[in-house]
């Protein structure tokens, strides 16, 4: 009778060391399944770091001027009596300009004629017929042909920039969506000390098929039209970018979240709909990185991310290293 009793007790015992343990890891994995379940799933939208060469530039408004001008004065003093020419004619070395009569009360004098000096542009108005002059009274002044600059001012904080031979594009408000090449050709030495700013001197750099002669201007651009410049800087070549929007300050430090996903699923359509699949769904990790130049809401990362890398772009705001995301795209 003992025997079978002790047997009995053995077997109970046998039964309690196998079953026991496998209903405690069962209530173990169903609380662990509870809690992925519960956890949140935020809807991101995801952009690539990538290669590109991002073109720093300054945009300024600026003034075209002639770059080379010659004051007319007469040979002789007296009054004008006739003047063939008007502002913004167009005038070549040699052409009559002006005649002037010399002679004085009881004196009869032949006209002296005026010539132009230089072929250029009249830029400034003439004297008016019947005024009196002198041999050191400007009768108008000439803007040579090929000589026109613009002329802008740059604010002190971006003159580190600055050198010769950057080039520019050129747009003016009378010829909507035309640009016009240009290069920069002088940086003034002084900061001025008013108006913290330092002149800059651009030159077109060709002129263009509606140019009359070999060397000259384009005859629609005239002295005193306004410019809307940008001037190319600093290049940054072949440099890992990412949108700004993707940069995200935590704790003192600029962050990014990338896309952790399981290589084996693809997430481009959402996660798996059912629960059991949760390890499946993409991640995300926090990872600190170091930025550099920033054009155009294009920011250059230094250190913290790799070429094709995807980053979450919108959706950011609530997210922790760690989160589950449901990709629904890239940005818009």
């Amino acid at each position: 009778m003992k025997k079978i009793v002790m047997v009995f007790v053995v077997l109970v015992l046998v039964v309690g060391l196998i079953f026991i343990p496998s209903a405690l890891m069962g209530e173990k994995n169903d609380a662990a399944a509870a809690q992925k379940i519960s956890s949140p799933i935020f809807s991101v939208r995801m952009e690539n770091a990538e290669i590109r060469t991002l073109q720093a530039y300054l945009e300024i408004n600026a003034n075209i001027v002639s770059g080379h001008q010659v004051a007319v004065m007469p040979d002789a003093g007296g009054r004008l009596v006739s003047m063939l020419v008007g502002l913004g004619s167009i005038v070549q070395r040699g052409d009559l300009l002006v005649e002037v009569d010399p002679s004085r009360p009881g004196t009869d004098y032949s006209l002296s004629p005026v010539y132009a000096p230089v072929s250029g542009m009249v830029v400034t108005s003439p004297q008016a017929v019947g005024s009196m002059v002198s041999a050191a009274t400007p009768l108008m002044t000439l803007a040579v042909n090929g000589s026109l600059e613009i002329e802008a001012l740059i604010p002190e904080r971006e003159v580190g920039q600055l050198r010769t031979g950057l080039k520019a594009e050129i747009r003016l408000d009378a010829f909507p969506g035309e640009t016009f090449a240009a290069t920069l050709t002088q940086v003034s030495p002084v900061v001025d000390p008013v108006s913290r700013t330092k002149k800059i001197t651009m030159r077109f750099d060709q002129r263009t098929e509606a140019s009359r002669t070999e060397g000259s201007h384009d005859p629609r651009i005239n002295p005193g039209m306004f410019a809307r410049v940008k001037l190319n800087t600093r290049t940054y070549e072949n440099v890992v970018s990412i949108p700004q929007e993707a940069l995200v300050e935590h704790r003192g430090k600029t962050v990014v979240y990338v896309l952790n996903a399981n290589p084996s699923g693809d997430y481009s359509n959402g996660i798996p709909a059912s629960p059991a699949s949760l390890d499946n769904t993409p991640r995300v990790e926090m990872r600190e990185v170091s930025t550099g130049a920033n054009v155009d809401r294009e920011v250059e990362i230094k250190i913290g991310l790799e070429q094709g890398e995807a980053v979450v772009v919108q959706g950011q705001q609530l997210l922790t290293d760690g989160a589950f995301v449901r990709v629904i795209g890239r940005r818009d």
